[in-house]
């Protein structure tokens, strides 16, 4: 993810501060022992100016995980929704990719610390697009990972700082192998999900995705499954195997930073037909329109800038 350093503002702590000035100590808890919680959200351009999509599904997503490390966050879900379109409007975007973090601050170190201030930060830059625009039409290649997804869903069911080497290391293996993204298991033999996005098939007309034992319960994947079922289309959630995705007719990612992007390739095996199947096609398409305001029905999703 490149980060446009044109953005000129963080806020952290209460204040705005300047890019290159926002510093945390080299002791700061959180840097040592990844006990720290994050989101990532996107602000798009549209007729109306900018919206933040799901701001508060997020901010509340936030809330939660912070609760299940015993962190206190010393703002309001209000306040922190607040604070994210100010910073965009702080940086002058209107759209943009959005980092809230929360953070345990450097009064002491340790694992039996206790006495450790919150901090919370707001970051925002530019980025119009995670995958190739191309590759969202015709699909990714995805390598299974030799780095099975996390039993505890503590870990695999919340965006905690120190969780995510599990993701950043079968990317990068993904990566150095020819491919475009990874795909974890969990270690009964069922389908989790990617690096950092949920997994849908599509099989008979049915879509399918995987339980949230071991995965994140993605933004993206919530919408998703509502917009089908919408559709009349059957979603049903259940454990996958990796059978099951290579006998797919169609297969995609969702996620804050890939929105809807189609599978077209699994270990060097086609997927269907290769490409972007028409489900698949006919659900990013509508939350594409969704995100660009062009769709009334969910228009509750979106908070203006």
């Amino acid at each position: 993810m490149f980060i446009n350093t044109d953005s000129k503002f963080i806020w952290m702590n209460g204040e705005f501060l300047k890019w290159d000035e926002t510093k945390v100590h080299a002791l700061t808890h959180t840097l040592h022992y990844g006990v720290g919680v994050f989101e990532g959200v996107r602000a798009y351009k549209n007729d109306l100016g900018g919206a933040i999509f799901r701001l508060d599904d997020h901010t509340r997503r936030l809330f939660d995980a912070a609760s299940k490390v015993n962190i206190d966050i010393p703002y309001s879900i209000e306040d922190l929704n607040q604070i994210q379109k100010d910073t965009l409007k702080q940086n002058k975007l209107e759209e943009a990719y959005i980092r809230p973090i929360v953070f345990f601050g450097s009064e002491e170190l340790g694992l039996r610390a206790s006495d450790l201030s919150v901090n919370v930060a707001v970051a925002c830059w530019e980025w119009p697009s995670y995958m190739d625009p191309e590759k969202k039409k015709n699909g990714i290649s995805i390598v299974t990972s030799p780095y099975k997804q996390y039993e505890n869903p503590l870990y695999s069911n919340n965006k905690i700082v120190g969780t995510y080497v599990n993701s950043i290391m079968a990317l990068h293996d993904a990566l150095a192998r020819g491919s475009d993204e990874a795909l974890l298991m969990d270690i009964k033999g069922n389908i989790s999900e990617g690096s950092g996005e949920n997994l849908f098939i599509v099989k008979n007309g049915d879509i399918f995705t995987p339980t949230t034992e071991n995965c994140l319960n993605g933004i993206t994947r919530q919408s998703i499954i509502k917009i089908a079922s919408d559709l009349n289309l059957k979603v049903k959630e259940l454990n996958l195997k990796y059978e099951d995705l290579l006998d797919a007719d169609e297969a995609f990612f969702t996620g804050t930073a890939v929105e809807v992007t189609p599978i077209s390739r699994v270990d060097d095996r086609i997927i269907g037909s290769g490409k972007i199947g028409s489900t698949t096609q006919k659900l990013q398409s509508i939350f594409e329109d969704i995100v660009a305001a062009k769709n009334n029905q969910y228009k509750d999703w979106l908070y203006q800038i």
